[in-house]
């Protein structure tokens, strides 16, 4: 059942892939090609949508030299209200195109997130996080009438309250040696070779993304070979993080500078080597296995003695999965705990057994019989 459920849904994939222009940038207007793409056929959206940053006039330097800020025509509304209309309309295609169990990433800053986690909500996506970019070297505000503005904001929504949306916690935890990632990131703005530039050497899109925060975002809630939507496709950091990571993407742009930087970009990546890609199976995800069946399939001899890594305690296996330490009794979670006088213990890494002259944790041989478990249902 597992083998032909597994097989049923890959070839499922592979269908819906088929017939979606997958590692390919559509070029025109995002919401014209959403609403032409197949309905639930996405696994994550990022979107950088224009900010709409309302610049009345050019911004400059304390020597007079002029910052090279966003006043592109795709960044002007004629109104709060055109904004709002047209935030709803890509948010509305969005939702229609992400699976299930799909979410979305979208990036923005005060100018113009609290208006789209508005609309966010009004279409039933379902709030996950926010998380706080904080640039490592943001731009200085020059006029000094105002904080530095150092920081965007992403919002991470799942499709509905019932999503179960991929979140790759073991890899972030290790990512963040051993803690758990917190919502306040930093890294720095896309500077260096990264940046990409024009014939002039002016920077080819003023909101180039470092790949570094795309590379967290791809890497925490996608898994390899999943489809990666970004409706703004810009200078193509979404598609060349995808590349690396060994994710599809789709990316939607009009800008035909962008879109030529974009391509010349990702043709230049190397796909990731696929066994480089996997992450820590989520400890929730993995098959559960008693301790009972250990003993079942002669893994752990009926009468063996286990000890603690030190050796200061000990238990006998009986034929049914049990454990007797003196006056305890019971599974191996409870004896331990029992043993050490705590009110709980993991007995999978408390409890060794001695194998070939070493001290083998349980957890060892439980691994055993899940790689058993996964090439039969390979």
């Amino acid at each position: 059942m597992l083998r032909t459920a597994r097989t049923a849904s890959k070839a499922d994939a592979e269908r819906v892939a088929t017939r979606l222009p997958i590692d390919t940038i559509l070029v025109g207007d995002c919401i014209d090609h959403m609403n032409s793409l197949p309905a639930g056929s996405i696994d994550l959206i990022f979107a950088d949508p224009p900010y709409n940053l309302q610049l009345e006039q050019g911004l400059t330097r304390p020597d007079q030299s002029r910052v090279d800020a966003v006043d592109d025509d795709w960044d002007k509304f004629d109104s709060f209200a055109h904004y709002d209309a047209f935030t709803r309309a890509w948010l509305s295609a969005a939702r229609r195109l992400l699976k299930p169990d799909g979410a979305l990433w979208v990036i923005g800053s005060y100018h113009n997130i609290f208006r789209v986690g508005a609309a966010l909500q009004d279409l039933d996506f379902w709030m996950l996080n926010d998380i706080v970019w904080r640039k490592a070297n943001p731009m200085p505000n020059f006029r000094g009438t105002r904080f530095t503005n150092a920081h965007e904001t992403l919002i991470w929504a799942a499709k509905s309250q019932k999503s179960r949306v991929t979140f790759n916690y073991e890899a972030m935890k290790l990512a963040n040696d051993d803690t758990q990632m917190r919502s306040d990131w930093l890294f720095p703005i896309c500077t260096g070779s990264e940046r990409l530039k024009d014939e002039d050497e002016n920077k080819l899109h003023p909101t180039q993304k470092p790949e570094a925060l795309l590379f967290r975002i791809l890497n925490a809630t996608t898994r390899p070979g999943d489809i990666v939507l970004d409706p703004f496709f810009g200078t193509g950091t979404t598609g060349a993080v995808a590349r690396k990571l060994g994710r599809h993407f789709i990316g939607i742009e009009r800008e035909q500078a962008y879109i030529a930087g974009a391509r010349q970009r990702i043709a230049s990546i190397r796909p990731g080597v696929f066994e480089a890609l996997q992450s820590v199976t989520p400890k929730r995800k993995e098959a559960r296995i008693p301790f009972g069946s250990l003993v079942e399939q002669g893994l752990i001899e009926v009468g063996a003695q286990l000890f603690d890594a030190g050796r200061r305690y000990s238990a006998m296996v009986r034929a049914d999965g049990s454990l007797v330490s003196g006056p305890h009794q019971g599974s191996i979670h409870k004896v331990g705990a029992l043993v050490q006088g705590s009110e709980s213990c993991n007995g999978w890494t408390f409890w060794h057994h001695e194998q070939a002259g070493r001290m083998e944790p349980l957890d060892t041989f439980r691994t055993d019989i899940r790689q058993k478990l996964d090439l039969l249902s390979a």
